[in-house]
């Protein structure tokens, strides 16, 4: 990862810039530059992932214009090969391309791209501040006005804490020109409608992921695996390790006492023949991670933050013990594809409109927890499920195909990979959502430690204070009071719990696991 920052129109100096750039210093750890020229700043942390050379640094120029970009451009090579004679490289940084595309194709490149990124333009030829993020929001980017009038940009909502009373994160799909923004994908939208026989759609399935992860497999600095032994986290590991040909390295995280996955997660590793790393993780460590990781996070989503402590952890441990810098990981499978409170969709129609705004909201959740868990680690995420080519193609399956008629979740997705790619224990293993399988007793922990800090009547006075996603448990209003220690008054930065459809027979529940779900089944066995 790298942590990108502008600041347009505005009096502040570069002195005074350069404290709030310096909050994320461990997204990008291995340099800092910072430019100011007419009415802006900007400034790049970087972790170098491609192109390892000092010509990799940015912020690029071309003509006048200024770019700082996080992000993965896929395919990037090519992209060299057709402005080859326009432009001369000077450095094997994929995110170099990106001026060239700008002179070429205007706002128009971003449609063209295949890319996770976020970035900043400074066209001070035009007189135009651009700012853009991916369709689906895997690369983080917030914006906020100044009291002088100024616009700032930022990688985090924590870069922008005290400089804009009002932090707000940047839309998917979107770029902004001098602050008027327009969509250029809706991911959600399909482009086209798949509607063949099973089998057609399982081999594209396959074949389309296969793509998004071999794609993912191009760095310059070594390659890890977050391995939960889940479908998702599994599949990307067996087919990467069939690509490389070669043992790759792959984690799993769980509880001392009653870890789920570290025996699903082993098997995985014991078939494809992986260099497998345990992290064994206790209360303490939970109990006492807890407040790092929300304001690393920036959110008070109850499962989010569960779903964090184990990835935070892991992360950790993969940092300060072995010298991988890219984690490949299994987020975005479940809203393409279903959760488990999915299965009481009552007709294809609103299972299609669930996927729809799963999708639209992922960058306030499971994405979120991808980037800041793995990047405060100075790593870099990439997420193959998330590949615009795939996540186009599942969303535009016959929903009525994709709902769980086969009293199996996920279906479709297990159908297409059957063979040698995993052992069918595996394969056809109920779902057990993340922070369950670390292991049961980390909620419990996590519930009981709230318990003990709150009266009933103390509970009930204190929600009265927050209008915007209210808590409704003990657990929510310690996670809201922590949020609020580091980010007051910008709760609306997230829309609202991470919660199953309440509207839905079966789903009006209160807390987010699916273990309260009646379907829930041998998914934490």
């Amino acid at each position: 990862m790298c942590t990108i920052m502008g600041v347009f129109q505005s009096g502040i100096s570069t002195q005074e810039f350069l404290p709030f750039l310096e909050r994320t210093k461990s997204r990008g750890p291995d340099d800092t530059e910072v430019i100011s020229g007419k009415d802006f700043i900007l400034g790049f942390q970087r972790l170098a992932i491609m192109g390892l050379t000092p010509e990799g640094m940015q912020p690029f120029e071309l003509n006048g214009k200024y770019l700082v970009c996080n992000g993965e451009i896929y395919g990037f090579r090519k992209i060299r090969e057709l402005l080859d004679g326009e432009y001369s490289f000077k450095s094997d940084s994929d995110c170099e391309v990106l001026l060239p595309l700008y002179e070429k194709y205007g706002t128009n490149m971003f449609a063209l791209l295949d890319a996770e990124y976020a970035l900043i333009i400074a066209d001070t030829e035009n007189n135009r501040v651009i700012a853009a993020r991916d369709p689906v929001g895997i690369r983080p980017l917030f914006y906020g006005y100044l009291d002088d009038g100024g616009i700032a940009y930022a990688s985090e909502a924590k870069n922008l804490i005290e400089l804009c009373k009002k932090v707000i994160p940047f839309p998917p799909g979107h770029y902004c020109v001098n602050g008027v923004f327009h969509q250029y994908r809706d991911i959600s939208r399909p482009s086209g409608w798949h509607f063949g026989n099973t089998d057609d759609i399982c081999n594209n399935i396959r074949e389309k992921l296969i793509s998004g992860i071999e794609k993912r497999l191009d760095s310059d600095v070594p390659l890890g695996f977050l391995l939960s032994g889940g479908l998702d986290s599994s599949i990307v590991c067996a087919v990467a390790a069939k690509l490389l040909k070669k043992p790759i390295s792959t984690f799993s995280v769980g509880m001392n006492t009653d870890a789920i996955d570290l025996k699903y997660a082993k098997i995985v590793a014991d078939h494809i023949g992986s260099r497998h790393t345990e992290v064994i993780i206790t209360k303490e460590d939970v109990l006492n991670s807890l407040e790092t990781v929300i304001y690393t996070l920036a959110t008070y989503d109850i499962t989010t933050i569960r779903a964090s402590i184990g990835m935070y952890l892991i992360c950790k441990w993969i940092h300060e013990n072995t010298d991988i810098r890219v984690i490949l990981t299994g987020e975005v499978s479940d809203e393409l594809f279903g959760y488990k409170y999915t299965d009481f969709a009552p007709d294809p129609v609103a299972f299609q409109k669930e996927a729809e705004k799963r999708l639209k909201e992922l960058y306030m959740y499971d994405v979120l927890r991808a980037d800041r868990c793995i990047s405060v680690n100075s790593l870099e995420a990439r997420v193959p499920f998330g590949d615009l080519d795939f996540a186009d193609y599942v969303m535009g399956i016959d929903p009525a195909v994709k709902m769980n008629t086969y009293g199996t979740g996920k279906y479709l997705l297990r159908k297409a990979f059957e063979g040698d790619w995993l052992p069918d224990v595996i394969l056809w293993r109920e779902k057990a959502a993340f922070s369950d399988a670390v292991g049961h007793s980390m909620v419990d922990y996590l519930k009981a430690y709230a318990e003990s800090l709150y009266t009933d009547k103390e509970f009930t006075e204190k929600c009265k204070s927050y209008t915007h996603a209210p808590p409704f448990t003990k657990e929510s209003l310690l996670y809201r009071e922590i949020f609020e220690k580091y980010y007051p008054g910008q709760g609306e930065m997230v829309a609202d719990f991470w919660m199953p459809n309440k509207s839905w027979a079966g789903c009006d529940v209160n807390d987010p696991s699916a273990r309260v779900l009646s379907n829930y089944g041998n998914s934490g066995k």
